[in-house]
């Protein structure tokens, strides 16, 4: 399925049991929950997934149950990215035979620290041999390392490298979109430049306010493109906060919190996260208004 389409992409938490064993029965229900709420993609075992603390096994039936659940409504994208390029493409190649997954998200290494020309040859040699489309994702605080607006710029013309999660900030997503081709898919990552964005030709937003806020992310975006600039600000003004209340501890530890507040059963979350105790919930909850 086509991603040019897709506008808000959840990146989706992985619900557990009591046991702390991905739950099915609560991943249907998330799935319909969010495709109910303007989730219009969803992102699968990526970080707020918790993928690094999945198993191979794990991930391969969480990203296959996912394509069953969504069951074609929307495009779905799974995280397949790693630090060893021979791995990823190794991976990669085994989730492209899930039928229905439409593109990888492959992180820029981490670890590894590689400079400009190692990560356009790490991508390039992914892109060169692997089943499935790739969309990079560029986020330096988990990676330690920045891929230069340069650097994806001439990764953008790949043929099999359709797009980014970018999570560097507005000024270098206006670069992004000025310096790649016109059918480039230019996400941003972070939650607070989903309207800003847009207004610079950005395809849109992969979030994890969704999960909670889709329907007023929708209707933010639905008042920008009738040029309702009075409403889709004031949309992002009220969210703005919350968004960033959603990251005031480890995520997804505090989404998965709010998520279970409200009568959204996703469990908790595995270590090295941990969940909110009750006061930071308490906190949590009031500055979410839920």
């Amino acid at each position: 399925m086509d991603l040019k389409n897709s506008h808000i992409m959840t990146a989706m938490v992985t619900p557990f049991d009591k046991d702390g064993n991905v739950d099915y029965e609560l991943l249907k229900r998330l799935i319909d929950h969010l495709l109910s709420t303007g989730t219009d993609g969803i992102l699968v075992s990526g970080t707020t997934g918790e993928g690094p603390t999945l198993t191979e096994e794990e991930k391969i039936e969480l990203i296959e149950k996912t394509v069953e659940y969504v069951a074609g409504r929307v495009p779905v994208v799974a995280g397949t990215g790693s630090n060893n390029t021979k791995t990823t493409i190794e991976y990669t190649n085994k989730v492209a035979k899930i039928d229905g997954v439409d593109a990888a998200l492959v992180v820029v290494p981490y670890y590894n620290k590689p400079d400009q020309a190692g990560m356009i040859a790490h991508f390039t040699a992914v892109a060169d041999n692997v089943d499935l489309p790739i969309v990079m994702y560029n986020i330096p605080g988990r990676t330690g390392v920045t891929m230069e607006v340069k650097t994806i710029a001439e990764l953008s013309k790949h043929q099999n490298i359709i797009g980014i999660k970018d999570c560097t900030g507005i000024v270098n997503m206006a670069e992004i979109v000025a310096n790649t081709p016109d059918d480039f898919l230019a996400f941003t990552g972070e939650d607070a430049d989903a309207l800003a964005a847009r207004n610079v030709g950005a395809q849109g937003v992969i979030s994890v306010a969704s999960h909670l806020f889709g329907k007023e992310i929708s209707q933010m975006y639905a008042a920008n493109s009738k040029g309702d600039n009075e409403l889709a600000g004031e949309l992002m003004r009220d969210l703005t906060p919350k968004m960033k209340a959603l990251f005031s501890h480890p995520s997804p530890s505090p989404v998965k919190a709010a998520l279970n507040h409200v009568g959204i059963e996703v469990g908790g979350c595995r270590l090295p996260i941990l969940a909110l105790d009750d006061a930071q919930a308490s906190v949590l909850f009031n500055q979410l208004g839920i």
